[in-house]
């Protein structure tokens, strides 16, 4: 059997590296996130660029904007685009990889038809809102309410550790539509404006840095019932769809092999090449990066067997935390604290068992969906 590119493969690979060495430059070393404007229009010029070239959304179906590209082709975009100091897509990435795909299968043609478009051509910005704090990455213990009154729906409530809210436009909305049902079912999905009335948006300051996070407050918010994705109270089938997408949506075992190696050219020229200490750890993290990338790929062929979402997303977001972590460990001990700041560390590395859904959400998955051990009994 053999487990290497095809050669079209290859030379895709080449064009695309081409393609990012005259968008970004040879010196580009991320966004300044702090200035919003200016982070979104370049990461907007960026995503258009890739729209002109049939990069962005090459793995859609080309009725909505693709070209049927296989889940391979799509693959090898987030290794190459996997800088260690960024997502060159900004906040897009989540449209591409999970909203577009979700309304393409839980959306009205009305939805298909005003938003597949935009995303497919770079044009639009997203927030997720999904925790609360209450809740956390729990998404079926959601407290945030949506009230039906005639066309609209009145939302009362709010999220935390939501991110891109400074540059997104539309935020892609859990709420409970139904109070009387419990845990997973009576949640609806709403596709917002940002603008809209009654949403307040307070910033979380922290070490993931200015502005990272927010807390986005929902007082008697109006949202016309036609903005709602999928049916009433059918929301968790779409929020389960989605999230199948987001956890593998970054190659995140490429930054953090990026960030191994900045790491390691550190080591040798700090003359601790050949530590032992420094040694294990550094295998560690490489033993941890090249187990991620393998079980990315078993996702990656799931899909392009048109398998159904499985708890293969989870083990392999479990997995790209790992290497996180232990190139963080890695950088502590060859630079000390922090280390990774002066090699481009993302701040991903603090955050990385939280976003997308806690380690601990991800590990009761797999126990579940892939051991099939019965959950707990609560009290017990």
């Amino acid at each position: 059997m053999d487990f290497d590119w095809t050669d079209d493969d290859v030379r895709y690979r080449a064009e695309l590296r081409a393609f990012l060495q005259e968008a970004l430059g040879r010196d580009w070393r991320g966004y300044d996130k702090t200035d919003h404007g200016a982070y979104k229009a370049a990461a907007g010029e960026f995503c258009r660029k890739m729209a002109e070239h049939g990069y962005l959304t090459q793995s859609w179906p080309r009725e909505y904007g693709g070209q049927d590209a296989s889940a391979w082709r799509s693959a090898i975009l987030s290794e190459e685009i996997g800088s260690p100091y960024g997502e060159p897509r900004g906040s897009q990435y989540m449209n591409v990889n999970w909203i577009g795909p979700a309304i393409m299968r839980f959306g009205t043609p009305d939805q298909k038809a005003y938003f597949l478009p935009r995303i497919s051509a770079g044009d639009v910005t997203w927030a997720q809102g999904f925790s609360e704090p209450d809740a956390g990455s729990d998404l079926a213990s959601l407290r945030t309410r949506a009230i039906r009154d005639g066309d609209d729906y009145v939302v009362t409530g709010e999220k935390i550790w939501t991110s891109h809210t400074a540059i997104a436009e539309w935020i892609f909305l859990l709420v409970r539509t139904d109070a009387d049902e419990k845990r997973s079912k009576g949640i609806s999905v709403l596709l917002v404006p940002m603008d809209t009335p009654g949403l307040t948006v307070h910033q979380i300051p922290g070490v993931a840095g200015e502005g990272a996070f927010s807390n986005p407050v929902f007082t008697e918010m109006r949202v016309p019932v036609a903005n709602r994705l999928g049916p009433e109270n059918g929301g968790w089938a779409v929020v389960r769809y989605a999230l199948a997408f987001e956890r593998i949506g970054v190659a995140h075992y490429r930054h953090a092999e990026n960030q191994l190696n900045a790491v390691a050219r550190a080591a040798n020229a700090r003359g601790l090449g050949d530590d032992p200490a420094v040694q294990a750890k550094l295998g560690e993290a490489w033993e941890a990066i090249e187990a991620a990338r393998l079980l990315y790929y078993r996702v990656v062929d799931l899909r392009a067997k048109d398998a159904p979402p499985s708890a293969d997303t989870s083990i392999a977001r479990v997995a790209g935390t790992r290497a996180y972590q232990l190139v963080a460990d890695a950088a502590d001990l060859v630079l000390g604290e922090y280390g990774l700041e002066g090699v481009g560390r993302s701040r991903f590395n603090l955050t990385a068992g939280i976003t997308s859904g806690t380690t601990e959400v991800q590990l009761d998955q797999v126990a579940t969906k892939h051991l099939d051990l019965p959950r707990p009994h609560v009290g017990a």
